[in-house]
């Protein structure tokens, strides 16, 4: 289990207020890292998460800032590096979603998500990096969806499924910027999960549609992350592991 093993690690997880960042940080921590939580001050959830890490007698920190601000992101690698040590692992998972009829979508909905899910992924990745680099050491793994390589049945939502396209091929294309310099850039694409985003009757189709016959649980989410966190993983990058059960198969 020395493979799996995060004892002297220092990761940061984006988005970990709730759903699958809260429960990658929680695992993250079991697994022997320390972790800074890093979300938007008006969801929260991020004390709640710090305090489960702190449980598991693991250091915490609480980061407030938006993904989308190079200032919030380069503040938050200082304090990182000030009070945990130096970055080696980053899983960003910050992204919001939505559902609009590509014919009628106003071009401020279109941006919005955009705004999030990609440039604030790449500007989340362009900080962690800096630091990764500078220490020829880290492992980021980008959240995406499966969205990002099918599309959704019944679901209008162009600008979400392009977005996590794009989360997947930013991944790939930055693992080749920077493999042989110690960084390792892999991506996590969910199937149907029960999180905050993913509730309503239509979990019941969702589920139906799923081979293995139910949505995931955020926790199931995080074995994937370990994995692509550690030493079990030190020949992969550029990798999108779908966690779908099985979806993309039919």
């Amino acid at each position: 289990m020395i493979l799996f093993d995060l004892s002297g690690e220092v990761a940061v997880v984006t988005g970990a207020g709730s759903g699958i960042g809260q429960a990658i940080a929680v695992g993250l921590a079991e697994a022997g890292a320390d972790v800074a939580c890093f979300g938007h001050a008006s969801k929260g959830g991020l004390e709640e998460t710090a305090a489960r890490i702190a449980a598991l007698g693991r250091k915490s920190l609480v980061l407030t800032g938006t993904v989308t601000s190079q200032a919030d992101l380069s503040a938050a690698m200082d304090r990182i590096e000030n009070e945990l040590g130096p970055l080696s692992i980053a899983v960003n998972n910050a992204g919001i979603g939505g559902s609009d009829p590509a014919q009628t979508m106003p071009a401020e909905k279109w941006d919005r998500i955009y705004d999030v899910n990609v440039k604030g992924l790449f500007l989340s990745c362009q900080a962690q990096a800096r630091v990764m680099l500078a220490n020829n050491k880290g492992s980021i793994i980008n959240i995406a969806s499966i969205s990002g390589s099918i599309v959704n049945r019944g679901l209008t939502q162009a600008h979400y499924n392009s977005s996590k396209a794009a989360v997947i091929h930013l991944s790939k294309s930055l693992a080749m910027e920077w493999v042989g310099r110690g960084v390792r850039v892999n991506v996590i694409s969910p199937g149907y999960t029960l999180t905050p985003m993913n509730q309503g009757e239509r979990n019941k189709i969702f589920a139906e549609s799923t081979p293995i016959g139910r949505l995931a649980e955020p926790e199931e989410m995080v074995g994937p992350a370990i994995f692509l966190a550690s030493r079990a993983s030190s020949y992969v990058t550029g990798l999108d592991l779908l966690v779908d059960g099985g979806f993309v198969c039919w």
